[in-house]
């Protein structure tokens, strides 16, 4: 394929991959309340048998071990975050205390005064194999709380599981009086601290809130996606029909991938299947099914590097584009010289208008004549096909679903 086919605003605007190395919901939920929606990758560091020359060190330290052990696992590029937060309080450092016991010796020695909460911040960028780190410090003020309350808010088991024994964001913000400094560092990263280290490695914090942007469907239509469209039976059809026409071993992404059940059922049969989705609310069903292995991307904007990949898949996709001559485009980026690309095709007018879409006013993007000519302007020629059965009868789509698949030219 001539890389001219490529179109450069797609590859200019490409979004970053971002992975958060952590597995606290409260610095998911900070992220996602300022518009980004990361992969969350667990690093797995052993916490309690790191140790540094003061506190705010072992917070960046730890937040560094983080970083590096998410990007040891890497198949490709991303900018990975890893933090951590540690309590400095008598020049003592807190973590989290485990037990109810230690959680409430420790909060009847800070009521009614003030520590230093530092989060450290590691951002390793594996595309300029860059590594960031910064540290946040924040001083917290706390109430003078009664032996009751301490008691109570022990046993509500929050306190055991944070550094410092305490959070600013649930239970025990109302035994915070005070902070001085950044919030958000406080909840356990340091929104314009990220900001800052992001610029430094040529990412704008505008690019990661695309990823974050809400597709189709809302959290209750995602819920009950997988009954409404046939369930595992159909699924399984489908992946079937997609073994059939993959190459043996290699990497496989599918795009659109929803809910991860037919990815889910790919993986069964023995393949290595990453998925990406504009949803957040499908992509939250998917990381279910492949942990570490889905992540929020435009299909026109995939963050791949030029061919890595040896089979794309798009079930139920191309029907619903206005264009799909981008998709293809990059599609043809990420594939490797032979690898192929496999999509349904067809999807009739009568579908659209019963799914409540109105019927196309052009050419519909998955019509098979369409598809063939313009998936050989960048390189991908017709080579195989099959079907698959539908959903059970009484539904709407036809009874078959034909599937398709293209090779991408050796050149």
């Amino acid at each position: 394929m001539d890389d001219a086919a490529v179109n450069p605003a797609v590859e200019e605007k490409r979004r970053p991959r971002f992975v958060l190395a952590s597995a606290s919901p409260a610095r998911l939920q900070t992220l996602r309340d300022a518009g980004v929606e990361p992969e969350v990758i667990v690093s797995g560091v052993d916490e309690d048998h790191v140790t540094a020359e003061s506190p705010g060190e072992l917070a960046r330290t730890l937040a560094t071990l983080k970083a590096r052990a998410v990007v040891a696992t890497l198949d490709d590029h991303a900018t990975v975050l890893g933090c951590d937060s540690v309590l400095e309080f008598d020049g003592v450092a807190y973590g989290k205390p485990g037990t109810a016991d230690v959680a409430r010796e420790r909060l009847r020695s800070m009521r009614g005064r003030s520590g230093i909460l530092h989060t450290g911040h590691c951002v390793f960028d594996t595309a300029t194999r860059r590594e960031l780190r910064e540290l946040a410090s924040t001083t917290v003020h706390f109430a003078d709380l009664t032996d009751d309350e301490i008691d109570a808010y022990v046993e509500t088991g929050e306190p055991l599981v944070v550094a410092g024994s305490f959070t600013v964001d649930g239970l025990g913000g109302p035994f915070v009086t005070g902070i001085e400094g950044d919030y958000h560092n406080v909840v356990g990263v340091s929104l314009p601290l990220l900001r800052r280290m992001l610029a430094e490695i040529g990412i704008p914090w505008p690019a990661l809130w695309q990823q974050a942007a809400p597709f189709k469907y809302d959290d209750a239509e995602a819920a009950r996606y997988d009954e409404t469209r046939g369930g595992t039976e159909r699924a399984q059809a489908a992946a079937a029909a997609v073994q059939s026409l993959l190459p043996v071993g290699g990497r496989v992404v599918e795009l659109a991938v929803g809910t991860g059940i037919v990815a889910a059922e790919l993986v069964a049969l023995g393949n290595l299947v990453h998925g990406v989705d504009l949803s957040t609310a499908m992509l939250r069903h998917a990381k279910v099914r492949l942990p570490g292995h889905v992540l929020a991307a435009d299909a026109t904007q995939l963050p791949f590097a030029d061919y890595r990949c040896d089979a794309v898949v798009a079930v139920w996709l191309l029907h619903l584009l206005d264009d799909s001559d981008p998709v293809l485009a990059e599609v043809a980026r990420v594939l490797r010289p032979g690898g192929v690309f496999i999509t349904t095709t067809e999807k009739s007018e009568t579908s659209r208008y019963a799914a409540g879409r109105t019927p196309a006013d052009h050419r519909s993007q998955d019509a098979l004549p369409h598809l063939i000519a313009r998936a050989a302007q960048y390189g991908l020629a017709l080579d195989g096909a099959t079907t698959f059965p539908g959903p059970p009868k009484g539904t709407v789509p036809p009874a078959t679903y034909p599937l398709i698949r293209f090779r991408r030219s050796l050149s």
